[in-house]
């Protein structure tokens, strides 16, 4: 008997690996030895695994959306001073969040305001919120993108990367305005950002 376990076990193994089913290849020993012990009918055990599975997939997903975002760390809604922005609302911005209506629309979402206003912090809090929400967000600076654009155009590769970028649902683009800085004796640098959020 202990015979057909161990050949059932190693079976099961193998299906899941090519069902590609990793959480329920991890966790089913042990779902199977409570379902034994509770006496749980097979439509319970089932349900519970492939929940599992789920949540696990969603969590990778997650995991995946956020790596190739490149927000910037630690920039969340919670973390925001709405309070210090009071021209900002809360709630709209809570709404904004969820992306359902404007991005299907194709909506854009400007954020203009001096440096240090909290910009990037907010548009990568959104960026975030909408992540989490089930969207992909790419965050990049626009002189970024354009030299990249450029590059792939010269190499005769834009129509690729323009595939690339059309799979997010939300660009994000930081642009950096210039302001002349003189300093004596030295030639004008530029700095400030500002930012922008388009889709």
């Amino acid at each position: 008997m202990k015979t057909n376990t161990t050949v059932d076990t190693a079976k099961l193994s193998l299906l899941l690996n090519e069902l590609r089913l990793p959480a329920i290849k991890l966790m089913s020993p042990q779902f199977a030895e409570q379902a034994d012990k509770e006496g749980w009918p097979a439509a319970r055990f089932l349900a519970a695994i492939t929940e599992h599975e789920l949540a696990e997939r969603d969590r990778r997903r997650i995991e995946r959306h956020l790596a190739e975002a490149r927000l910037l760390p630690g920039k969340t809604l919670d973390t925001f001073a709405f309070e210090a922005v009071p021209m900002i609302s809360k709630a709209q911005v809570m709404a904004i969040t969820a992306g359902d209506s404007w991005l299907e629309k194709g909506a854009n979402l400007l954020l203009f305001g001096p440096p240090g206003g909290g910009k990037s912090h907010l548009a990568s809090a959104i960026g975030l919120a909408l992540i989490e929400n089930g969207w992909r967000v790419l965050f990049t600076r626009t002189t970024d993108l354009v030299q990249k654009l450029q590059t792939t155009r010269r190499d005769l590769a834009l129509e690729s990367a323009l595939a690339k970028l059309d799979k997010f649902h939300l660009l994000i683009l930081r642009r950096e305005a210039m302001e002349r800085k003189r300093g004596p004796g030295r030639p004008a640098s530029y700095a400030t950002p500002a930012n922008s959020v388009a889709d």
